[in-house]
């Protein structure tokens, strides 16, 4: 059995914060399991690991928490959440325009390696 998940958020829009909430969910369930867990933010998905992006979204309109709680509680949990490195230019960022849970810049070898590895599962969102 693989002791590891890949989660990549590729199609999940930030502008629709209902959007938001299983993939992050999820990676804390599996690393509350103690599966290593890895969220790659690729294409639009990307905008959440900017400073000032998911502290000002909600998973449901009127919520307390905003995605930037969960996503700490997920990374509180163990799971490293990983920005695709076309993020940068696509989105005029650096690494210092990141919140400090994103553990990393990733290009698109270090995912595909990951998909290829038996030793991982893979969720797309």
């Amino acid at each position: 059995m693989a002791s590891k998940l890949l989660i990549v958020m590729a199609n999940t829009d930030p502008r629709n914060g209902a959007e938001l909430g299983a993939p992050i969910f999820q990676a804390t369930v599996a690393a509350a399991m103690e599966f290593e867990v890895e969220v790659i933010c690729t294409a639009a998905a990307g905008l959440l690991l900017k400073k000032g992006v998911a502290e000002n979204l909600r998973v449901k309109a009127g919520s307390p928490k905003s995605v930037l709680d969960f996503i700490v509680d997920a990374h509180e949990a163990g799971v490293k959440f990983l920005c695709c490195s076309p993020n940068l230019d696509l989105f005029e960022m650096t690494e210092a325009d990141m919140i400090p849970q994103c553990s990393g810049i990733v290009g698109g070898a270090y995912l595909i390696e990951r998909v290829m590895d038996d030793d991982y599962k893979v969720l797309t969102y």
